[in-house]
């Protein structure tokens, strides 16, 4: 458990809904929990009554709906989501969250972010959720700005954050925006997590390609798919799919949604990610092994793309379990180190 909160320390209240993650439930207790008791976390549920999880658990959390109304903070963590109701949250959940006072914060993890949404508090604002249901969300709530390649967006009232380990993220906002940045990587330390991570969501998505039609520019998009490494012109696709270049480009933008030049450089990026996680090729030979001219290229194309330079994101997807293990060692001291390195 964590020590007793400081006198007057900052109210957090995870409010606990049907269906609820439990690792994401834990986040903000571990998180903010860590930060020299400024803060006071506790759980309560929308009927006052037990929760079931998305798992085999029920949990209980300490308080009901009446704590919301003594809260400085609120978190919403993610919670299964029926699509055939996603639009219409749970009225208890809605009785609850009206329970919150004016002036306070609200925060939501991933699904989180559908009962905010459900109860108009994200109307004409910029926000984000899983990458996953980023489509579904923008259908639900038209009049919310949908951003899936972010971590967190940040009003200052409103915070809404992205899947899973994001919840770790903003939590770490919240302390360093609350605190600063010293208290906010002491608490990174304890937790043996980055301070901060480079990018956002956008490196994380998964881009299956379309199945490549055998009519149309499907067969020149296979041909090109086999020669990313050359520098492909318009006019060597449009000879290969035996088109002029302007009946080409055409053709292609009605098949991909893409330009030619466009879609070249996504299956470029693509293969480029591959390279960068199942490969220990310099960054200079991964450019060259993909078609783009020079690695000052590929760092600038991926960075646009995923929000990263190829160096972060082959730490990200190349970290190796033994190695990390041994570099940290046992114990929190060590522990704490490696975290610190990792921002």
């Amino acid at each position: 458990m964590n020590p007793a909160p400081r006198p007057g320390a900052h109210k957090v209240v995870v409010l606990a809904l049907d269906g609820v993650y439990p690792f994401e439930l834990g986040i903000p207790h571990r998180v903010l929990g860590s930060a020299d008791r400024r803060y006071e976390v506790v759980s309560a549920s929308a009927d006052g009554r037990p929760v079931r999880t998305d798992s085999d658990l029920i949990v209980t959390p300490g308080h009901g709906p009446e704590a919301l109304a003594r809260a400085d903070t609120v978190v919403i963590p993610p919670y299964a989501i029926p699509w055939a109701s996603a639009a219409v949250p749970d009225p208890r959940a809605l009785a609850a969250l009206s329970r919150v006072r004016p002036g306070a914060r609200l925060v939501s993890i991933c699904t989180g972010a559908f009962l905010l949404a459900g109860a108009g508090l994200l109307d004409g604002r910029r926000a984000t959720t899983h990458w996953a249901l980023a489509d579904r969300f923008r259908e639900l709530f038209p009049r919310v700005e949908v951003d899936p390649d972010v971590l967190f967006v940040d009003h200052g009232d409103v915070l809404t954050s992205a899947g899973a380990a994001s919840g770790v993220d903003v939590c770490l906002h919240l302390v360093r925006q609350d605190h600063g940045s010293e208290v906010a990587n002491r608490v990174a330390r304890l937790c043996v997590v980055p301070p901060y991570r480079d990018g956002g969501q956008a490196q994380y998505i998964e881009r299956p390609l379309p199945p490549a039609s055998t009519a149309g520019t499907g067969p020149t998009r296979d041909w090109a798919l086999r020669r990313l490494e050359l520098p492909l012109s318009l006019d060597e696709l449009a000879s290969h799919a035996a088109m002029s270049t302007r009946t080409f480009a055409r053709r292609f933008r009605e098949e991909t949604g893409l330009s030619p030049g466009r879609w070249l450089t996504q299956q470029r990026l693509r293969r480029a990610r591959h390279l960068l996680e199942s490969s220990d090729l310099p960054v200079e030979r991964v450019a060259h092994e993909v078609g783009f001219a020079t690695a000052t290229s590929l760092r600038r194309h991926l960075a646009a793309d995923a929000g990263v330079v190829p160096s972060a994101y082959r730490r990200t997807f190349r970290a190796s379990g033994p190695a990390a293990v041994g570099a940290a060692g046992p114990g929190l001291g060590a522990g704490a180190g490696a975290g610190a390195d990792g921002g």
